[in-house]
């Protein structure tokens, strides 16, 4: 089995020095973090190990030496080889590089048959800086041996994994630099200088007391929220869309502006998702508002709506004068046509006259109601989808009546059906048995049977216009709330450092042969495979409140049929993954 030693690319100029990493002997591993470079003290290295160990909770020590000299400096060499009677170690790995050298040799000395085999090792060169600042995703190999030209290696995977977790556990590690006076001097990728921005420094000044207060604040308006909990605030505030987001945005707010460190990487970039959506949430809204109060386009809608409302009760009550009629040709029951017609006919008249009494102060309330933009454009849209349903409610009713009086219909029918049969419902056991009925019971029987077969045709004409009505305004209400939750769950951050840093999602990793000879270490360069958007969609994507139907298309179409109210899509209070 060939030994793997990781090399940061970062360090191919440094000095002489010994080099410091981390010893996997069951993987036959080596990561080298740093090159401790001369002049040092022994003793000093070994105190400065110890501390970083109790820091970063990575097994540290002294791997071997790294020689950066001109031809012919063998006092030198001969200096290297001599510390591995001061940092004693298993196996020594002694690395040179001849200035203006362009690739390395090594040496392995140590107990065991790989004395001085070079060509049993393989130096693996990687971008220090990306792997420290990546994170490394354990991917499903299912999923990875769906693509084409790739072999899942499990044992390598978890190399490559443990490899990633040390360099940033060992961030404390890289902290000194040049400029700090100390009695080590280490070169890794930040000992040119700490790579920072004043304005993100100053940001993260500034958000630890500004968490704070948030917190706070949002600590003092989730107790006065405690009060929606008594019915019947607690049923409206379940039933509205606007209400649902609130809380919805209220608990993100929570969560971003929480003082509690995050515990992983992964939850780190949850609260980032979360912050950038409701940047963006709230930068959507407030275009919204631009646009809303200009030009006067409140008063317009205002207007607008009176009309439209007018519109659509006029066609309503067409549809109910066909409808009360011969539609289609077909041969109803006058008597119970138009005792329903007459009925949602005054519903219609009901409805038309609550808009017109509400009409002059429509623009007034839509004028406040389009302030909640600045909360965001996912709460301007629950908003609309409340008003739609305000607006549909008669269309509702309709629905409740004609899919209430048709599976009353129906239900009575199947269960006059098992009367001739001979069969009855078992109420207690929940099947069906057998019965014997007299006469009086089958003649009575017979006679409602009879009554509400020839009265189902016209029930079942008006359940299925109003269930036409009702599903179109649902699917509208759907829409919405599909966008509403794009927009909440959907993973930004993410996304822009895929396509900006895509090696901070780190899937896997591809090598790049530099150097192949016989006698020498086979020499390659490692780079990061990104995660695919698919997988981040997947991996990072919100949880959502909102609970959609889990009915399949057959169950959808089975309560059609029988008559089972089919709700619109409602929120709860847990959340969905």
């Amino acid at each position: 089995m060939a030994m793997k030693v990781f090399f940061p690319t970062c360090c191919n100029t440094a000095d002489s020095g010994v080099l410091i990493g981390h010893w996997v002997p069951e993987m036959r591993m080596a990561v080298v973090l740093g090159v401790v470079h001369f002049p040092f003290i022994p003793n000093q290295v070994k105190q400065h190990l110890t501390e970083m160990q109790s820091l970063t909770g990575v097994d540290l020590c002294v791997l071997g030496s790294w020689s950066n000299h001109s031809p012919g400096n063998k006092d030198l060499s001969r200096f290297l080889e001599d510390l591995s009677g001061v940092f004693p170690h298993n196996i020594w790995i002694q690395l040179s590089k001849e200035k203006g050298g362009k690739f390395f040799n090594c040496y392995l000395s140590g107990p065991g048959p790989e004395g001085n085999a070079a060509d049993r090792l393989i130096l693996i060169f990687y971008d220090q800086r990306k792997v420290m600042l990546s994170h490394w995703h354990s991917v499903k190999a299912d999923s990875l041996q769906n693509c084409s030209h790739v072999e899942v290696d499990h044992n390598s995977t978890s190399e490559f994994a443990m490899m990633f977790a040390t360099v940033a556990k060992s961030e404390c590690l890289f902290v000194m630099d040049i400029y700090d006076q100390g009695p080590v001097k280490m070169t890794h990728w930040q000992s040119e200088g700490k790579e920072a921005s004043i304005v993100v420094e100053l940001a993260k000044m500034a958000s630890a007391p500004v968490c704070t207060l948030l917190s706070k604040l949002l600590f003092l308006v989730s107790g006065t929220t405690r009060t929606f909990n008594l019915w019947p605030v607690n049923f409206f505030w379940r039933k509205l869309s606007t209400c649902g987001q609130l809380g919805y945005r209220l608990e993100h707010l929570q969560t971003v502006s929480s003082t509690k460190k995050a515990s992983s990487p992964s939850e780190h970039m949850r609260k980032a998702n979360i912050f950038v959506s409701f940047l963006i949430d709230v930068f959507l809204g407030l275009l919204l508002i631009s646009w809303l109060y200009r030009e006067n386009r409140i008063g317009q809608m205002a207007d607008a709506l009176v009309p439209a409302a007018d519109h659509v009760a006029k066609e309503l009550t067409e549809l109910l004068e066909w409808l009360m009629g011969a539609p289609a040709g077909l041969k109803m029951n006058r008597a119970l046509d138009q005792v329903l017609g007459r009925f949602f006919l005054y519903h219609i008249h009901l409805w038309i006259s609550y808009i017109h009494l509400m009409s002059p102060f429509i623009e007034m309330i839509l004028w406040y109601v389009g302030l909640l933009a600045s909360l965001g454009l996912t709460v301007a849209l629950s908003v609309i989808s409340d008003i739609i349903a305000l607006l549909t409610f008669h269309i509702y009713c309709f629905y409740v009546y004609g899919a209430r009086l048709y599976c009353l219909m129906v239900h009575g029918l199947s269960s006059l059906w098992r009367l001739f049969r001979g069969k009855k419902w078992n109420v207690l056991r929940q099947r069906v048995d057998s019965c014997s009925y007299d006469l009086d019971q089958l003649f009575i029987g017979t006679l409602l049977f009879t009554i509400l077969l020839f009265l189902l045709p016209t029930v079942a004409l008006y359940y299925l216009v109003f269930t036409l009505l009702r599903l179109l305004v649902v699917v509208v209400q759907g829409l919405i709330r599909l966008l509403v939750d794009l927009i909440n769950t959907f993973p930004v951050f993410s996304i822009l450092l895929r396509v900006c840093r895509a090696y901070r999602l780190a899937a896997g990793v591809k090598f790049h042969v530099l150097s192949q000879e016989s006698g020498r270490p086979l020499h390659l360069l490692m780079q990061i495979n990104p995660l695919t958007f698919s997988h981040i969609v997947q991996m990072y994507r919100l949880p959502t409140y909102s609970c959609y139907p889990q009915d399949s298309w057959s169950a959808l179409c089975r309560k059609l049929f029988v008559g089972e109210l089919i709700y619109p899509w409602h929120h709860k209070n847990e959340k969905q993954e």
